[in-house]
């Protein structure tokens, strides 16, 4: 084993950190601000306005989960349709690198996706549980 595969489970931490701060710094920005102007935009979307309490739960929640490696895979793939939602229905028309595009949205997407299929790793309360989706 190479001195970088033993260093595997360190990456998923990180990956999970970096994508666990995203969300909860987007969900808490929601909940700081009641959700009244997020309502306002969802509606504005076509989204229902009641929708808003699932996103703050996938990005919030799911961004705590996903620190602490705590239902990792059910917490990234919240945030993985979350940003789906997003990418297709507020930033796709601004293409890839504008301003309000979705590269941002894409990015924490692929780490969602990629958390879904690797886990959390060992460094983890999924796997210290014994959770056979851990491993």
């Amino acid at each position: 084993m190479s001195f970088l595969d033993r260093l595997q489970p360190l990456g998923l931490v990180v990956l999970r950190l970096c994508l666990g701060a995203i969300m909860i710094a987007h969900g808490w920005q929601k909940i700081a601000d009641h959700l009244h102007g997020f309502m306002g935009i969802l509606g504005h979307l076509g989204i229902p306005a009641w929708m808003a309490y699932l996103v703050v739960a996938a990005e919030f929640g799911g961004g705590i989960l996903v620190v602490v490696g705590f239902l990792t895979r059910f917490a990234a793939f919240a945030i993985l349709i979350d940003m789906l939602v997003a990418i297709f229905k507020v930033h796709l028309h601004n293409g890839l690198t504008h301003q309000g595009g979705f590269e941002f949205p894409m990015a924490c997407a692929t780490i969602a996706f990629a958390l879904i299929f690797f886990g959390p790793g060992p460094i983890s309360i999924d796997w210290m549980r014994g959770s056979k989706s851990a491993r």
